[in-house]
């Protein structure tokens, strides 16, 4: 029987900080500082408005499909913005702030005049206090995790529709792992009910982009070879040292002239430092100690 405790668990995020570089993936899903024994984590405005704006819609699913859009979808989103206000959120002035939280409630009005399936029958997949899990491989002991944002239920074809809310800019490009695990977990977290139909809901935009689905056992197979790349990774790190196995590809940072590493990796390097350029703001969700770079 495996071990959860001993597991490699990967997420979409855990992998995507993994193929951008191994460096930033060990600084930020493995490495501890010595002193709190926390992870540590960059925080920033935009992150800060994806948790605001998401805590909304996706807290409507706990109300019936017929009254859901009777809450004050404003004013939860007021309160749920005071926990990612200033520095705690990333925000260096009054003015980046108020500029960030505008953008959130645009987003959310442009939801209350056209809720499209938020008005529809939902689902929930099972979870404790830790994000929807599964095995991804017992041999390999690897726990794939994650949170699907919205799963409508399709009466016509008693089947299910994924949908991920993207509050950037940014549109998800082809090749992401993210619908391909977001099937994966419904797959085996809900077992009455197949995925039919996968599409990402550009809130600034309000454009809403249906997905070709991927294979089942294509996405196992693509996000497995990613997962076991990780996991290799971490084998040989115990084996050969973190700090030889897990390497930026644009070369190792160095304090003194602060060169080398790269995007992704540097702010981490910097906390490492004790860098002027990051600022301790407090400790977050899973204690870990938040930071932001200081512009």
């Amino acid at each position: 029987m495996p071990d959860k405790y001993s597991a490699v668990w990967v997420s979409h995020s855990s992998m995507g900080d993994f193929i951008k570089c191994p460096r930033s993936y060990y600084l930020h899903n493995m490495y501890k500082d010595p002193k709190t024994g926390h992870k540590v984590s960059i925080v920033n405005p935009h992150m800060s408005l994806g948790v605001a704006v998401h805590e909304v819609l996706e807290g409507l699913a706990d109300f019936p499909a017929d009254t859901r859009m009777d809450r004050d979808i404003l004013a939860l989103y007021d309160a749920g913005w005071k926990k990612v206000s200033g520095k705690k959120g990333g925000f260096t002035s009054d003015e980046e702030e108020a500029e960030f939280k505008a953008r959130g409630k645009v987003m959310l009005e442009k939801v209350m005049n056209d809720p499209r399936f938020l008005v529809n029958k939902c689902i929930k997949l099972p979870q404790d206090k830790m994000p929807c899990n599964f095995y991804l491989s017992e041999e390999h002991n690897i726990i794939l995790n994650g949170l699907v944002d919205w799963i409508e239920y399709l009466p016509d074809t008693d089947s299910l529709h994924i949908i991920d809310f993207k509050t950037g800019k940014n549109e998800e490009k082809d090749g992401s792992l993210q619908l391909p695990i977001y099937l994966l977990l419904c797959d085996a977290l809900h077992k009455k009910r197949k995925v039919t139909k996968a599409s990402y809901w550009y809130l600034e935009s309000d454009k809403l982009v249906e997905k070709e689905l991927p294979d089942i056992e294509n996405a196992r197979r693509d996000v497995l070879e990613i997962a076991m790349k990780v996991k290799e990774a971490r084998d040989v790190a115990k084996r050969d040292g973190f700090e030889k196995t897990f390497v930026c590809p644009q070369g190792a940072y160095n304090p003194e002239t602060k060169d080398g590493g790269c995007n992704n990796c540097r702010p981490y390097e910097f906390i490492l430092n004790s860098d002027s350029l990051v600022e301790f703001v407090g400790v977050g969700g899973f204690n870990q100690d938040m930071y932001i770079l200081k512009k």
